[in-house]
Order: C-alpha cells, then sequence, then structure tokens
C-alpha cells in the first residue's frame, strides 16, 4: 500500500523538486506550507510541469494530518519553531529530515553548521521522540530535481534508527531515475551526509555544474 507524503518547506527549491520528482515516480505528494493558499498555488504550478502527475498543497497542518510520511524541507533556521508548533500532529509517523544545516561567509562560501545534538536529523529525533525520524536527500540538486527532463544521477545515503522506515525511504529513492537509495546505517552518521552538502555547494559552484556523490563498490 502506498503511503501518503507531505513535503512541509514545499514552496522552497528542494521541496518543490522532491514533490514533482515524486510524483513522477507515481506518488500523490502533499506540498506543505505556513499559509495554505500559498501551497495550493505551488502544487498546482508543479502539476503544469510534467505529463498525468498529481501535487496537493495545504497549510502545514493539513499536510501532515493527510500523511504517513512526511519530509522536512526547510532551512534549519526554522526547524526548531517547525517541530515544537506540529509535534503531536507528527507522533507516529515517518518524518524524513532533507535539512544540512549550512552557513555562506562572502569569500570562504558554504560552510556546516554545528548542531548540538550533532546533527538536523539527531535534533529532529529529540524534539520527536515519538515519530520514525530518517535523514535522506540532503545531496541532491534542488535545480536538478526541478527540470522534469534530467536523468538524476547519484545515490542517497540514508540514515535512520528505524530499519523499517529506512528500508520505506530507500525504496523511494529508488524510484528517481537514476537515484539509488544506500543505507548509511543509523541516525548519528546522517552528521556526515548533512556536512557533505556545503562541500558540493563549493564543487558546484568552482566548476559551475551539479555535482553529486556515488557510493563505489556496493554491489546493490
Amino acid at each position: 500500500m502506498a503511503s501518503t507524503i507531505a513535503i512541509l518547506g514545499g514552496t522552497g527549491p528542494e521541496g518543490k523538486g522532491l514533490a514533482l520528482r515524486l510524483a513522477m515516480a507515481g506518488e500523490t505528494p502533499i506540498i506543505g506550507s505556513r499559509d495554505s493558499g500559498r501551497g495550493s498555488t505551488v502544487a498546482e504550478e508543479l502539476s503544469q510541469t510534467a505529463p498525468g502527475i498529481v501535487i496537493n498543497g495545504s497549510d502545514n497542518h493539513g499536510a501532515v494530518s493527510a500523511a504517513d510520511v512526511i519530509f522536512l524541507a526547510f532551512p534549519y533556521e526554522g526547524q526548531r519553531s517547525v517541530l515544537e508548533d506540529l509535534a503531536s500532529d507528527l507522533k507516529g509517523k515517518i518524518v524524513v529530515s532533507v535539512i544540512a544545516p549550512m552557513k555562506f561567509e562572502r569569500g570562504k562560501g558554504a560552510s556546516a553548521v554545528e548542531v548540538v545534538a550533532g546533527s538536523a536529523g539527531e535534533e529532529a529525533q529529540e524534539m520527536l521522540p515519538e515519530s520514525l525520524v530518517v535523514a535522506a536527500f540532503q545531496n541532491v540538486s534542488a535545480e536538478e530535481l526541478l527540470n522534469p527532463d534530467t536523468i538524476m544521477q547519484g545515490d542517497v545515503v540514508v540514515c535512520s534508527d528505524h530499519p523499517t522506515a529506512k528500508k520505506l525511504v530507500m525504496d523511494m529513492a529508488d524510484k528517481i531515475n537514476d537515484l539509488r537509495g544506500v543505507d548509511g546505517g543509523s541516525l548519528a552518521n546522517c552528521k556526515y551526509v548533512e556536512q557533505i552538502t556545503p562541500l558540493l555547494v563549493n564543487i558546484n559552484r568552482i566548476y559551475k555544474t551539479h555535482a553529486s556523490i556515488k557510493i563505489v563498490g556496493i554491489d546493490q
């Protein structure tokens, strides 16, 4: 049975890109926004970008209530306030953190932001003890996700302390051509995955490309 997916922060580039690609893979995602009108407008716009896809829009509470799997695709700075507001609605649900905390400095580019809990994913799990937190998709290019004609390349490293939830998210990654879900072990490992993102941002600026990561040497 298919899961219902909500994407909080779905009006931003990464959230919109994930909604588009998951819809192209046969899912029916719900764009969540603080403003339900904004969520619905973005969902309608995205639905026109590829044939046969369906994307719905709602406010955050409505999206979470309707979904089994909730993606967090907003900047790290908003994580605490959003999760505090939605904690009761997220109980018992799979929460997928796409967040990679980082900052930008003139002349230095992107760098990782230190998180007391270790990572954004671990902080989310601390704040949501009754949810199944999975960390994934932090290293995937928003620009490439948003172009329906681009064939995605690379691996999606998926970390979680909940094996069934982790497998479900890995399967979602496998549905997006040509991404591959890779088991990254426990949620504690997502710190390293999150910190690859600012490195990729800097590489992409230097080479003017959309670099991704690929894990070699595993047969899957």
